[in-house]
Parts: C-alpha cells; structure tokens; sequence
C-alpha cells in the first residue's frame, strides 16, 4: 500500500498599486493549497484535497510589501487526519509585513482528528511600523473522538526583535488531563494584535494591564503588541471569546 506523502507550496505577495494601494501581485497556487481572490485586498485558502495526513508538508508564504494591506481567510475548516506515514503532517506559514503595512490573517479552525500527528508553525517577520491581527484556533478532534497530537508553534519578531515565542501541545494526558491547562475545553485558540499602535508612546508611565473574561484573557506583551488567549467548549463558543479579548486588546492601542 503506498505511502506517499504531499509536498506544496503555495505564495501570496503584495504590491503597491499605481496610485497606491494594494495589488495582488502573486497567487502561486499548490494542490492541495488553493488560493481564491475573493476581494480587493482578500484571498480565500480552499483546501482542493484532503488532509493534511501524515507525511503531508504543505508551506504557505505570505508577503505584504511596505504599505499595503491583506486579509487572508479560509473557506472552511482544515481538517488534519491520519496517514499510514511514520512522520507527522506539517503545515509552515512564513509571513513577512512589510513597512506601514497590514496584514489579517484569521483562517477557519484547524480540527484535529483522532490518530492524527502534526505540526503547526508559523514564522511572522514584522516591520518597525507593521500591523497585524493572527488569529489561530484549534478544535480537539471531531464529535465525539480524542484529539490527534498537535505541536503548534509561533515566533513573531518585530524589526529582528523578538515579540513573541509561543508552544502548544495538544493530545498529550499529561497536559491535557491538567485542570490548569485546558481543562474540560475542546477548543483553544489565540490572537496576537500588534503594531505602532500597541507602543507606549514617549513619556507614558502607565502600567499595561492583562484584562480577563470568562473563558479568555488579553495580555499586553513587552513589545507592541497584545496576545489573546481563549478555551472553548465548542468552536462557536471559542470564537466570541477571542472576539471579545480582541476588542479588549484595541483598549491597549495608544493610538
């Protein structure tokens, strides 16, 4: 029986337009990573194969050139399954915003099912002057069914400078059996806003503090910029929380 696994890439860059403004210079589409331009400055990840399974690498780049903007969404959940391969599915997203630029990257959960192994990471390279909202959720497995095994990890940098460096394992009973990790929650998710926006100006002595909410939190981070983390019973319960912590962290903007 085969075990061949799926390698793809897919990139989506940005350009200034003549006159300013946002051109979609590049769409590089590969199965199953599909991209759709579905507005001005908005493109649509559409899953044209299942999986990812095990074996799988699928490598997504994300290049917003220095001011322009770029909301990167998806159709539907990615569903991670497993395979007959040895090694886990890997999905890597390399973003890099550029100066004065924009990015929104907030794709449909990522469901982990039962037997699955994977990896999740994400590079994001910010400019001094950069915005972004990121915002990753993660269900356990479908109804019904234990998750999979996941590592998710995310590294964020401001100008070179570390921002944030975040790890999390899913479908480990040491971690997920812990009432002070997820507790009864099928559903984790975090959001990381940051920008100039998020950077104490000149002079501002003002403590930042982490606002908390049923079920989520907003943490002001040392640098520009504010990470929300929520659980959830179920993914719509996950997402207004992340919601709300999102609109709680706009509360840290000083601009």
């Amino acid at each position: 029986m085969s075990t061949a696994a799926v390698t793809a890439r897919a990139l989506i860059r940005t350009s200034m337009a003549d006159g300013g403004g946002t051109r979609l210079e590049t769409l590089r589409s590969d199965p199953p990573l599909t991209l759709r331009r579905t507005g001005p400055r908005r493109v649509h990840l559409v899953s044209t194969g299942a999986g990812p399974l095990r074996g799988d690498h699928l490598d997504l780049g994300v290049d917003v050139a220095p001011g322009t903007s770029l909301e990167v969404c998806s159709v539907a959940a990615t569903l991670v399954l497993p395979g007959l391969a040895e090694a886990p599915s890997v999905m890597l997203v390399r973003a890099r915003v550029g100066a004065g630029a924009t990015l929104r990257f907030s794709p449909e959960p990522t469901v982990l099912a039962a037997g699955c192994s994977h990896r999740l990471v994400v590079r994001l390279s910010l400019a001094e002057d950069a915005t972004v909202l990121w915002r990753e959720e993660i269900v356990f497995g479908r109804h019904g069914e234990r998750p999979g095994r996941c590592h998710a990890r995310f590294d964020a940098t401001v100008a070179g400078r570390p921002l944030l460096r975040q790890n999390l394992v899913i479908g480990e009973e040491t971690v997920d059996g812990s009432p002070a990790v997820y507790g009864d929650a099928r559903c984790v998710g975090s959001t990381l806003v940051a920008g100039p926006a998020w950077r104490p100006s000149a002079g501002d002595k003002r403590e930042r503090r982490a606002v908390v909410g049923e079920g989520w939190a907003a943490l002001p981070l040392a640098g520009p910029g504010v990470l929300v983390s929520a659980l959830g019973a179920d993914a719509v319960q996950l997402r207004r929380r992340l919601e709300h912590g999102e609109d709680a962290a706009r509360s840290h903007a000083t601009g």
